[in-house]
């Protein structure tokens, strides 16, 4: 099942509900088939990790982050703050834009 994603990879995203309810992290990667996405600091898990050698990583407890529904967040416009998006035709691009200011999400 793929679902439509309006957020990309680096956008800046408000964390609306769950445990880490009110941080703000850039978008590392989108996963469009689980509706989910991994945003910098945000839903940090702890795991055991093996150490390798050869790979040269010491073993031990890191944190790294976990995916978290798309439907838990919102995009923060640079004008406005978190907002929803919507679309527009402008000349033959299609971008995104703020619903709140109309303001252009896309450089």
């Amino acid at each position: 099942m793929h679902i439509r994603v309006d957020i990309k990879r680096n956008d800046t995203v408000k964390v609306m509900t769950g445990r880490d309810k009110g941080k703000q992290g850039r978008v590392l990667r989108v996963f469009p088939n689980k509706a989910q996405l991994l945003v910098e600091h945000v839903m940090m898990v702890k795991k055991n990790v093996r150490p390798n050698p050869q790979r040269n990583i010491k073993g031990g407890i890191a944190e790294q982050e976990s995916p978290i529904a798309i439907s838990n967040v919102m995009i923060v416009c640079p004008t406005c703050g978190p907002s929803r998006i919507g679309h527009e035709h402008r000349g033959d691009r299609r971008v995104r834009i703020c619903k709140r200011c109309n303001g252009p999400l896309d450089k």
